[in-house]
């Protein structure tokens, strides 16, 4: 699985994107918001590790998610 952060403008706020192993995008959501429904991507229990990975990922860079 991968990850990205992706830039706001203005009044859009920052948005967080999951991608699979083909790219393919699965789950798509607020940078600031309280992550919801992690157990259907097999981080059930990670949202402390998730959050600290999400504040310090930079912006528009493709990662590896490993936690």
């Amino acid at each position: 699985m991968y990850i990205i952060k992706v830039k706001g403008k203005a009044k859009i706020p920052d948005y967080i994107q999951l991608r699979d192993e083909n790219f393919v995008l699965i789950a798509y959501f607020r940078a600031d918001r309280p992550l919801k429904n992690l157990d259907k991507y097999g981080l059930d229990g990670k949202e402390t590790a998730l959050k600290q990975l999400i504040s310090e990922l930079p912006f528009g860079k493709l990662q590896k998610l490993e936690i």
